[in-house]
């Protein structure tokens, strides 16, 4: 094929004289041309080895060229600060997406004051995501109109929790509810003569109901419930709200309802939990945290004859996570300075005034260490009474366990027996940068009724011990119906069972300038971690004591050294 197609290089360029052969070693260049064929191609190989773009130098190595190479470095030659400089931009860029970028996240959006009211949180229109069999701490029944109110320290307060009891049949055994849990013990600690079982305790037509029921048990003749939030929520300040019914008539006395608030470090009705904490509310390290509120010597002779009738002030076992804790030594922290304990703020108790048949309500606050013959500052100015045509302090101020800080209002009498309903509450307000504006308000038939300031319970030279201060733990609500003689005596011929109380709903409000204000968690005040700890004392309501839950008191530094 004389003009067959490959009678000439494939290649642009004239084959080189180094093409020719059949190996890739160069060769020296010949004289005598290599004559054409139009049978044969004329190169064995389809490659010419003196085209740079066919070939490159890990193909043909030159020693003496790769050895000059070897011989030479050059830290800084443009590619190499090219190559750390993509490198650097690389790892830069990684850190940014992953730490920076959350940071200026952080700083560059505002972050919400309370936290998302269901799972997901809030968007950033204020929606909340509707997700069905997910609790939510604000109840879907609760009226909008109902979301936000106004202090008396001027403050808009918005909702942070709601209970409407809306949905028939609600159980509260362990387990059952995200928020509620119903006891099964007898409340010895104030000699209650009654059972409390969570079978007792259901919802109906929209309300809470507590029945009590005359029905041998456990050794006792009646059994009645008592529901309680206990280390599930929490808040710390705020204004909480119960609308209820009294049970029975104010004609029969002797039942004890309540709706009260405790410190989330005891747990209502489990003595081991509460001894030496229980109702606690001092920060100072000085004698108030001693067994007894006096030395091993037994002064100051004032807290030995102090109380009632001459008798010793307190039988106190002293304050357990007091300030005076010793280093390393076993207590919920920030720190073993700073003094923890479980202060009680009543919403209610309701009692009957048999010289008038006459409802009332004793709105509390439980405190300890004690003032001297348990008596507070009550002037008008620091504690002030808002009606005292309905609104008196407690003649009961305490006793050698206690110190009550206590009013009392007369209620409607029509506001029972499911056939009327009213409001009660408390606004709390406590700061521990600024103690001096701690106080608590207290609501009855939907009006203030009186109010305690930090000068109500302030130091006591007669005793020398410091200020008490108004909570700052984080609180968690109880509601029960009870009924003990210690409490008030039982009117049994008039007295008809069963018979229940009624609670329409309840709700806490907060402040916008509140952090971490509805966990029973917070990292001013911890409790989850020490509960963890000394379980036994939390779960088991037979055990009186810290000693025989198996633990021990820590060392207090001025009692007992350390």
């Amino acid at each position: 094929m004389a003009s067959g197609r490959y009678t000439s290089s494939r290649f642009s360029n004239a084959p080189s004289e180094a093409s020719i052969g059949t190996t890739n070693e160069k060769t020296t260049t010949s004289a005598a041309p290599i004559a054409a064929t139009t049978t044969v191609q004329q190169y064995p190989y389809m490659w010419d080895t003196k085209d740079p773009d066919l070939d490159d130098p890990l193909h043909n190595p030159d020693p003496v060229r790769d050895a000059a190479l070897d011989r030479s470095c050059a830290p800084f030659s443009s590619r190499g600060w090219i190559n750390a400089s993509a490198l650097f931009l690389i790892v830069a860029a990684i850190i940014v997406l992953f730490a920076g970028y959350p940071i200026i996240d952080h700083y560059v959006h505002e972050q919400p004051k309370i936290a998302g009211f269901n799972l997901g949180g809030i968007n950033g229109s204020g929606q909340v995501p509707s997700l069905a069999n997910f609790p939510s701490m604000i109840d879907a029944a609760t009226d909008r109109s109902a979301y936000t109110r106004k202090g008396t320290d001027g403050k808009t307060y918005h909702l942070v929790f709601s209970d409407e009891f809306e949905t028939d049949g609600r159980t509260f055994w362990p387990g059952d509810d995200p928020f509620w849990e119903a006891v099964n013990l007898n409340y010895w600690p104030t000699g209650d003569i009654e059972w409390y079982d969570p079978q007792a305790i259901t919802t109906k037509d929209g309300k809470l109901v507590i029945t009590m029921e005359e029905i041998r048990n456990h050794d006792l003749n009646f059994r009645s419930g008592m529901l309680s939030t206990w280390n599930k929520f929490c808040f710390t300040t705020g204004y909480i709200e119960a609308r209820v019914s009294m049970p029975g008539t104010p004609q029969a006395p002797g039942l004890w309802p309540a709706v009260w608030t405790m410190g989330n470090l005891g747990r209502a009705g489990y003595g081991a939990s509460t001894e030496g904490t229980w109702p606690y509310s001092y920060a100072a390290c000085d004698v108030g945290t001693f067994p007894n509120q006096t030395t091993a010597d037994g002064q100051p002779q004032a807290a030995k004859e102090g109380g009632s009738n001459g008798n010793p002030l307190s039988f106190m076992p002293g304050q357990r996570l007091s300030a005076c804790t010793c280093p390393g030594s076993d207590h919920p922290g920030p720190s073993v300075d700073v003094g923890r304990g479980v202060p009680e703020i009543d919403i209610f108790e309701t009692q009957i005034d048999v010289s008038r048949f006459q409802a009332e309500v004793s709105q509390s606050f439980q405190v300890a260490p004690f003032n001297y013959q348990y008596e507070f500052v009550n002037t008008s100015d620091v504690t002030p009474i808002y009606d005292d045509t309905i609104t008196r302090f407690n003649s009961y101020k305490g006793a050698e366990y206690q110190q009550a800080i206590s009013g009392v209002t007369d209620i409607n009498n029509a506001n029972y027996n499911n056939q009327g309903y009213a409001t009660y509450g408390y606004e709390w307000w406590s700061d521990q940068n600024n103690r001096n504006d701690g106080y608590i308000t207290w609501y009855a038939d939907g009006k203030e009724s009186w109010k305690m300031t930090a000068a109500t319970i302030g130091a006591d030279a007669n005793v020398e011990i410091s200020e008490r201060i108004v909570p700052e733990e984080p609180m968690y609500i109880i509601m029960n119906l009870g009924m003990s003689p210690g409490f008030q005596h039982q009117d049994f011929k008039h007295l008809t069972f069963p018979v229940s109380m009624y609670i329409d709903y309840i709700r806490v409000y907060q402040r916008d300038d509140v952090d971490e204000g509805t966990t029973c968690d917070p990292s001013s005040h911890p409790t989850m971690d020490y509960i963890s700890k000394h379980l036994n004392a939390y779960t088991n309501p037979n055990l009186t004591t810290w000693d025989q839950a198996g633990y021990t008191f820590p060392r207090n530094s001025k009692y007992d050294g350390c």
